[in-house]
């Protein structure tokens, strides 16, 4: 397998990767900060893992399909976090972050 068959989780890491640091640093700009730090570090987190599973599916790596199964979950929490917050930048990135879960789950199953 790879990059041809992978190319539906590729695009989907990398939206979620740039979601996720757009949410990042639009959280950073909110009145209350604090309050956004956990959206925050799970954003670069997120963003982090997407991708280097974007990078190691285009190589073709072997290791692709369990990178892929740690960043559904990270994903899911990212997700999860954001979408606990109203402003809309975390809901799009709830939103992307829930697709790309289910997009690394299946490449990972």
């Amino acid at each position: 397998m790879g990059y041809h068959e992978w190319k539906k989780c590729i695009d989907a890491c990398l939206e979620c990767a740039s979601v996720c640091n757009h949410c990042a640093s639009e959280c950073a700009k909110e009145e209350d900060v604090k309050m956004m730090a956990k959206c925050i570090q799970l954003d670069m987190e997120c963003s982090t893992l997407c991708y280097n599973a974007a990078q190691l599916m285009s190589l073709g790596s072997d290791l692709a399909k369990q990178v892929c199964a740690i960043c559904a979950e990270i994903c899911r929490l990212c997700g999860e976090e954001c979408g606990k917050h109203q402003t809309e930048h975390c809901r799009e990135c709830s939103r992307i972050c829930l697709a790309c879960a289910a997009e690394c789950r299946k490449m990972a199953a």
